[in-house]
């Protein structure tokens, strides 16, 4: 699974000393720290980066807390930043005045360090429970689209096929048959790969897949998957060409590996058009070997390209031949090539192809 992420706490506040003070205690603590001298400097400090969490003086010059807690609450950018006040003030009109705006918590001055990192400590939590609970529903919500649209429509579609012809057997030429059995043969396969996709997905997200990487000749790989995909892209006469150095090894999972290439290819044919030549290339850079799958098709706007491997994205694009794409498939290889230490990209123009790269550690031969 990727690391967590490192939490970055913003502190405002006008005292130097203050700031310095409760920078050394929040950055020993681990956290990255980021500081503001003024609510002013500190509005324009979140519109540049947000941070995770953000400690807020009450009285400052100019702009005070709670107008910056205002501005920041109607922003639905970063209303959901958690902002837990720094006080010298403690009476009560001001505390709810505090909640009222949004805040989540309030410390007064002076302060007390183990008091201090103990709530900041609970809303990060907090925070990121509340962004992995968000990252599940999402998760959960693509998970029965899935099902109910992608796997219910091919599914329909193979049972619909086949009972024209039960029905009308007898009268069709062995021509028409085969046209049938064909678009038989593409559907299940594309629902077979769906579920595929689906069932590791699933095991990804719940912790049931471990890592075992080893030495892999990487074209045999890559020359199993063509084979696999050969009928597929012959039914649109594409040709598939590899150009990977015969020597290139790499230290990756097997089966994660195929995962990958087996969906970037598959997703290169949909895309592809008729007569259209995919080319599957590799180099190195430094102690990695770069992957880059590219066909000449449809390609994609760059709105399209950036949401692509978003669960929640939304995007929905249809192959050459009005093929269906769930999108799970890419967001499986991202995941699987972060996984064996890589990272997974993409480039594309409109109508002249798009070109998906990864890369994998290098084994010495």
């Amino acid at each position: 699974m990727p690391k967590t992420k490192k939490a970055t706490i913003l502190i405002v506040d006008d005292n130097p000393q203050n700031l310095q003070l409760l920078g050394s205690i929040i950055y020993e603590k681990g956290y990255n720290v980021s500081v503001s001298s003024s609510g002013i400097h500190a509005l324009e400090s979140i519109s540049q980066q947000a941070p995770d969490l953000i400690l807020l003086d009450i009285q400052m010059p100019e702009m005070d807390g709670f107008e910056v807690c205002k501005i920041l609450k109607s922003n639905s950018i970063t209303k959901d930043i958690p902002i837990i006040f720094l006080t010298a003030v403690t009476d009560s009109e001001n505390i709810m005045l505090g909640f009222e705006l949004g805040a989540v918590d309030y410390i007064t001055k002076p302060f007390n360090k183990g008091e201090l990192l103990a709530r900041v400590g609970t809303h990060i939590e907090l925070k990121l429970s509340k962004e992995k609970l968000t990252e599940l529903n999402a998760a959960k919500d693509k998970f029965f689209s899935i099902i109910g649209h992608d796997l219910r429509n091919p599914a329909f579609a193979l049972k619909m096929m086949l009972k024209q012809m039960t029905s009308r057997y007898s009268s069709y030429t062995n021509e028409e048959i085969l046209y049938y059995l064909t678009g038989l043969y593409d559907s299940s396969e594309n629902l077979y790969q769906l579920l595929e996709d689906l069932l590791l997905w699933s095991k990804s997200q719940w912790g049931g897949l471990v890592v075992h990487p080893e030495k892999l000749l990487l074209p045999d790989i890559i020359d199993k998957k063509i084979e696999q995909c050969k009928a597929t892209a012959a039914n649109k006469n594409i040709e598939i060409k590899s150009t990977v150095d015969t020597n290139y090894y790499v230290y990756a999972d097997e089966m994660m590996l195929q995962t990958v290439i087996i969906n970037l290819l598959s997703n290169a044919i949909k895309f592809s058009n008729k007569d259209g030549v995919i080319e599957i290339e590799a180099k190195t850079k430094n102690k990695l070997i770069e992957v880059s799958i590219k066909d000449d098709g449809l390609g994609m706007n760059k709105t399209d390209l950036n949401k692509l491997f978003s669960i929640d994205s939304g995007v929905n694009l249809r192959g050459t031949n009005k093929e269906e794409v769930s999108g799970l498939g890419l967001i499986l290889c991202k995941e699987f090539t972060e996984r064996n230490g890589g990272t997974l990209f993409a480039k594309s123009e409109k109508n002249r192809g798009t070109t998906f790269s990864f890369t994998l550690k290098k084994e010495l031969a």
